[in-house]
């Protein structure tokens, strides 16, 4: 049954645990959370930050410590895992590797009750979604990594599923195929015009499928996004850390100039970006190392640099630099030598600016 849902929702839905100690330990705290149909979003944090918690509940392989899930107007968290009828894709792919690669996609379907011709039938459809023509009478251990991961794929859409369920399904890839794989998923979730809910502890897979971002710490949602959003504003010092914002020093706040606000620190003053309201006059000042670049003399937001280490990188390199705030990461083009003394700068839109001490 092809079901055409509008939106899944997922209301303050909370997981807590027993730890060895006895102690109740919240891996999910009141995740509200709404994705409509044809939305692509993707779960994002460190491990152990509750998104694969997350994806576990939605499944129904996980019981809900509080809260509901809804299909509409439907609520799903009381059904077991297989009435839920989601397509789930793993990050070891679970294939059974005595079955060919058509009767593994096949499966799901015979399970269900669907006859063996009409299984088949769609079974061949979801492979040739998948471009797998030709593979169809291999077995799983025939096939390289990436051709596995895509069986596993055409095994989650042959149900037909509403919603498509994906646990860090890339990670055993390497690099080449991971960014291949990238937009062979994105390219089929087009197609298929269902939801897609992405596990990742990576920041660009996030941002090179999403439609939506949502970033995770410690069970708590920290912000939802476009990747662009999470990427140019992230809303607080975690995001901004995961979201590859490495360098983070104090400055203190001496007031606004225009649109943004002046900071300082030991001499060197800043022209940054506020990403919310101050209570205090010690900030934290954000910087991203790809976007600092040489700066002319007399240049504002510039500021001096000693080079103490230099990483080659081919088009560009890593330095680290001590300035007069702290040290800093720079990923920057050109020629560097160790103990060379360089001037930098970093324009005001990239320079954000956060209340308090650096968490």
């Amino acid at each position: 049954m092809k079901h055409h849902f509008e939106q899944l929702r997922l209301d303050s839905v909370s997981r807590s645990f027993t730890n060895a100690e006895g102690q109740a330990v919240a891996a999910l705290q009141g995740l509200d959370l709404n994705i409509r149909r044809g939305e692509f979003i993707a779960l994002l944090g460190p491990s152990g930050c509750g998104k694969s918690t997350a994806l576990n509940c939605i499944a129904g392989l996980q019981p809900l410590s509080g809260g509901g899930i809804w299909l509409d107007d439907k609520r799903i968290d009381v059904l077991p895992p297989e009435k839920r009828g989601f397509g789930m894709v793993f990050q070891n792919y679970a294939l059974f590797p005595h079955m060919s690669v058509l009767d593994n996609v096949g499966f799901g379907l015979k399970m269900r009750g669907v006859g063996r011709s009409e299984a088949m039938r769609r079974a061949r459809e979801a492979l040739q979604l998948v471009q797998l023509v030709g593979h169809e009478r291999k077995l799983p251990g025939q096939l390289s990594g990436g051709q596995q991961q895509r069986v596993a794929i055409a095994r989650a859409i042959v149900i037909e599923p509403p919603l498509i369920l994906m646990d860090e399904p890339l990670s055993n890839l390497d690099t080449k195929l991971r960014i291949e794989m990238r937009a062979e998923i994105r390219r089929i979730h087009s197609q298929l015009e269902r939801a897609t809910l992405y596990v990742t502890h990576d920041q660009d897979e996030a941002l090179s499928m999403a439609d939506r971002i949502v970033v995770m710490k410690e069970g708590v949602v920290q912000q939802v996004g476009t990747p662009k959003e999470v990427y140019t504003r992230p809303q607080n010092l975690h995001v901004a850390r995961f979201m590859g914002y490495r360098n983070v020093a104090e400055f203190m706040l001496e007031g606004t100039q225009g649109d943004g606000v002046a900071v300082s620190a030991n001499g060197v003053r800043l022209i940054g970006t506020p990403m919310a309201g101050f209570n205090s006059k010690r900030v934290s000042v954000a910087l991203r190392p790809e976007d600092m670049e040489r700066a002319e003399p007399g240049t504002e937001n510039a500021f001096d640099a000693l080079v103490s280490t230099v990483e080659y990188g081919g088009h560009d390199s890593l330095l680290r630099v001590k300035t007069a705030f702290g040290d800093l990461w720079v990923r920057i083009a050109g020629e560097f030598e160790e103990g060379e003394r360089i001037r930098l700068r970093v324009p005001p839109s990239r320079t954000l600016v956060y209340d308090g001490e650096a968490a």
